[in-house]
């Protein structure tokens, strides 16, 4: 073997390598990643049922009916429609009725409803997660604060104020 057949040999082995490293990394990126949609957006783009998604919008009033042991069933909305959430878990402390909420987990084709495995709730009355609030603006949804500063959630730096006013 001449030195220029070693020398593309060892470029060709480098270079197969680099390819298999981001085949398996596409590979391992593209089984975690969980699509976000709305309750609107389920209606025109049905989703398989098994498929990993995030769903986020506000928990519906009077939706919220505690099942046996931790079982907990609601009703997430964004104004134009609905969707069932079944989950099984400890609900964030501040999960409420009208809250915003990210729900992640799967459909269930036998009872038509999203079986949630985690749900994330806002962490304070300032926040609500950018996913569902930039939905819930661009659908009309956004409720301003009293004094008609900015809606909540809408922190620009992401430090929020506590009710004295000082910026945590």
């Amino acid at each position: 073997m001449t030195r220029k057949q070693k020398r593309l040999a060892i470029i060709g082995g480098g270079m197969s390598f680099i390819v298999a490293a981001v085949l398996l990394v596409m590979f391992a990126f593209g089984q975690s990643i969980a699509y976000f949609y709305m309750p609107a957006d389920l209606e025109k783009t049905p989703v398989n049922p098994g498929t990993r998604i995030r769903l986020g919008g506000l928990v519906a009033e009077g939706s919220v009916k505690r099942g046996e042991g931790r079982t907990v069933s609601f009703t997430v909305t964004d104004g134009e429609a609905n969707v069932p959430v079944s989950y099984t878990g400890i609900l964030p402390d501040l999960f409420r009725e009208g809250q915003g909420v990210v729900t992640e987990g799967v459909f269930d084709a036998a009872t038509h409803g999203f079986v949630a495995d985690s749900v994330l709730a806002k962490h304070d009355e300032n926040y609500m997660p950018k996913e569902v609030a930039d939905r819930l603006k661009d659908k009309g949804l956004w409720q301003q604060t009293e004094g008609g500063g900015q809606p909540s959630g809408a922190s620009t730096d992401g430090a929020s104020a506590d009710k004295t006013g000082a910026t945590r």
